[in-house]
């Protein structure tokens, strides 16, 4: 039996963790991280940290893998953020 609930999770999750896909995609072929928000990564990776953790202590692998692919997809856009606003600031952009 389709246990609905579950399947509703992994849809929610499947969204969610995709959606930074595009901006990952952007970020790397523009090589700027102009426009996106530092701080609002910041925070909202917190966010994506504590809910890894409440996915580990209740053992919900959904929450748990969702939010471990969401971690690195967001740490990588932070990554090239600083990395790109770096090299930008060299060259006087």
């Amino acid at each position: 039996m389709i246990d609905w609930v579950e399947v509703l999770g992994l849809a929610a999750a499947a969204c969610t963790t995709i959606s930074f896909v595009p901006q990952v995609v952007k970020t790397y072929r523009t090589r700027s991280g102009q426009g996106v928000s530092l701080g609002m990564y910041s925070i909202f990776l917190l966010g994506v940290c504590l809910w890894l953790v409440y996915g580990i202590i209740i053992r919900n692998w959904p929450i748990i893998l969702a939010n471990i692919i969401t971690l690195t997809l967001g740490l990588s856009i932070v990554v090239m953020i600083r990395i790109f606003s770096g090299r930008e600031k060299r060259r006087g952009l």
